[in-house]
């Protein structure tokens, strides 16, 4: 490409895609310092690496495969496409972050959500954004949601079986109106109005399926949301801490709020009182 050889870069053979050339020098792709550090995983075959960590589990005794616990949630309706989640990051029983951002804003019609590995499901969702962007430069219009899942689901089927965690949800706007997805790393691909994704989404679906309507008004919308996430982080112990609430509509993606459960769980408790009593 053009740009690659005014840079001075040029890329081997598809054969062997993680060695990069910089000036007749070979060097192994380190993600964060090479110039085209979102366009190849860090490893030609992730399986390899990924059997020997499962061996050395095997060898000492200690758990390599953590269990993964989030909750997400999205659902289109008359005004777009409102998407929830909680922000707490687990390994296991270990709380590693309750200042997780599980929504990626790929641009500013396309928005993504995270469940399973975050490293996997943020670095994918950022190869996605650079492939939108070139979409856009090569056709004078921005990618539909439809291709845009397209293009993830396919990129995923090829890791299929190599060890990514991914449950994910891809939300937008485009010319056939509000679209969202669901994409796994077991490469399936499904299109839908109510999607629940992580290990609280049985506890989402009961306020969902008991609130959900096509005609909600915008702030009913953002209630049914936030009051189902919360209700996930009050039963799923691997779910917690903010609630971030985005609404997709024809002008963009807004960023509704950002409320700690804790918080909401005080003010439904008084609501309830208020309504029926001590």
């Amino acid at each position: 490409m053009a740009l690659a050889s005014v840079c001075g870069l040029s890329l081997t053979s598809f054969d062997n895609p993680s060695v990069l050339k910089f000036s007749g020098t070979e060097k192994l792709c380190e993600n964060w310092e090479n110039p085209l550090q979102l366009a190849v995983p860090p490893y030609e075959n992730p399986a390899v690496n990924l059997a020997k960590l499962q061996d050395y589990g095997a060898s000492t005794g200690i758990k390599i495969d953590f269990d993964h616990g989030t909750t997400t949630l999205g659902f289109r309706f008359e005004g777009g496409v409102v998407l929830a989640v909680d922000s707490r990051a687990t390994g296991g029983q270990f709380i590693g972050s309750q200042n997780m951002k599980k929504v990626v804003e790929i641009n500013d019609f396309l928005l993504g959500t995270l469940a399973g590995g975050a490293a996997d499901c943020v670095y994918w969702d950022r190869v996605l954004s650079k492939e939108c962007r070139l979409h856009e430069l090569r056709n004078r219009e921005r990618i539909s949601v439809a291709a845009a899942s397209k293009i993830m689901a396919n990129i995923i089927f090829n890791y299929k079986g190599m060890g990514l965690s991914m449950g994910m949800m891809l939300a937008g706007y485009d010319k056939r109106g509000p679209g969202l997805y669901y994409m796994d790393s077991e490469g399936s691909r499904t299109p839908g109005k109510v999607f629940s994704v992580g290990s609280g989404s049985v506890f989402a679906y009961g306020v969902l399926d008991s609130g959900y309507r096509w005609d909600l008004k915008d702030t009913e919308a953002y209630e049914l949301a936030r009051r189902a996430i919360y209700h996930a982080t009050h039963r799923d112990a691997y779910s917690g801490g903010i609630i971030r609430v985005y609404h997709m509509t024809k002008n963009g993606f807004i960023h509704i709020s950002d409320e700690d459960c804790m918080d909401l769980h005080y003010k439904y408790q008084d609501e309830k009182l208020q309504q029926f009593g001590p």
